[in-house]
């Protein structure tokens, strides 16, 4: 196997960064939901960790966006291409079914092809659907807006609170599992470590591997001179 680097630098900063802003985000969003927000102080330590850790999702996913568009990264791995389709049927058969049988993972990331088709659906979502829902409407709720008195005035925040919720609790679904396809590499911190470093294994080519027995044979046939 040799090394590959399947995510730069600047990925693996922004990942970890928007992972700490995830998780704060879930733990004060829940703080806020079992007190009440409207029982809370404007400088209570949870409504504020809330309020900037949201200001701060919302500018790390324009980074996400800018960078994405600037390098590619998003035409490269997100896009749906020929064969995708066909591909998550066999991704999804591999994730209920064969992989506890012990067979071999169909899909091997590059630096050209990265996600799987499922991934793809799973990340594409969120990226272009949910997280940016969540970033809004956590917004425009927001008392620091000049639309803030709009909002009261249509009487919307009850509405805006509910989309919010709801894409706060698919994005927890989503980063559960997320938390459990990380373990499913050759070893559970595998796609961890790659994370953290970049690089991943890329397996040596099949054909290749196959021609090296008979070529030993063959060698060991040889007459001796």
């Amino acid at each position: 196997m040799k090394k590959i680097l399947l995510h730069p630098l600047p990925l693996r900063i922004w990942h970890w960064a928007n992972a700490l802003m995830v998780i704060l985000l879930v733990i004060t969003g829940i703080q806020l939901r079992i007190s009440g927000v409207a029982s809370l102080r404007p400088h209570d330590i949870s409504f504020l960790t809330h309020k900037y850790a949201g200001w701060a999702m919302a500018a790390s996913w324009v980074i996400w966006l800018v960078y994405g568009l600037i390098s590619d990264h998003l035409s490269r791995h997100y896009l749906f291409r020929k064969g995708d389709l066909k591909g998550t049927f066999r991704q999804a058969k591999f994730y209920l079914i064969s992989i506890f049988r012990g067979e071999k993972d169909p899909f091997q990331p590059s630096p050209e092809r990265k996600f799987n088709p499922m991934q793809k659906l799973a990340y594409g979502s969120i990226m272009a659907f949910f997280a940016p829902l969540l970033v809004f409407t956590g917004l425009f709720s927001s008392d620091t807006l000049f639309f803030r008195k709009y909002v009261l005035l249509w009487k919307i925040v009850g509405v805006l609170n509910a989309i919010h919720v709801m894409a706060a609790y698919v994005i927890l679904l989503y980063l559960v599992f997320h938390v459990y396809m990380a373990t499913l590499g050759p070893t559970i911190f595998a796609h961890t470590k790659t994370m953290i470093l970049g690089y991943g294994e890329e397996p040596d080519d099949p054909e290749r591997l196959s021609t090296l027995p008979q070529a030993a044979a063959a060698r060991q046939e040889l007459p001796k001179q």
